[in-house]
């Protein structure tokens, strides 16, 4: 089985509901996975803008999530632990979700939500951690990944 990656509020291209981006709720959208390799210890999710003016834009960032979680509800909280689960600081510099915000007149932006099935149970980072980090990190006990792309333009 393939580890897939799937929300509730959008499909791979399309458009990500407003209540999910600043000018909304500004909360995370739902999601739930499948296939995760039997070996699977622990998941991280890194929401990433490629298109912003900057530079890869790090929205959300989540590891040490339990491999026996397959699903994360919408408006999921942010602060920097969950339960097992820690967060990491993304570039709107908090922990948490910090939805799609495009520049007005910028155009549609792609918003790249990125599971990662890890074969250790806790990353070895030091709070506060930087999303990028945690990205870089849990790339070194990968065991499969999955992608699910929203966009949005303001």
């Amino acid at each position: 089985m393939v580890l897939t990656l799937l929300s509730d509020a959008f499909t791979t291209g399309e458009p990500i509901p407003v209540v999910h981006t600043c000018d909304g709720a500004d909360t995370s959208p739902q999601l739930s996975w499948r296939g995760a390799p039997a070996d699977t210890r622990s998941f991280a999710i890194i929401c990433t803008d490629p298109d912003a003016p900057v530079g890869v834009w790090c929205h959300w960032a989540l590891f040490d999530i339990p491999a026996n979680i397959t699903t994360l509800a919408a408006g999921y909280a942010t602060d920097a632990r969950v339960g097992e689960t820690r967060q990491a600081i993304n570039d709107f510099r908090r922990s948490g979700y910090g939805g799609p915000c495009p520049p007005r007149g910028h155009g549609r932006h792609r918003y790249r939500f990125r599971l990662m099935a890890l074969s250790v149970d806790h990353l070895d980072l030091i709070d506060p951690v930087d999303g990028h980090d945690a990205e870089r990190e849990a790339e070194r006990h990968l065991l499969a990944d999955a992608v699910l792309t929203g966009t949005y333009g303001r």
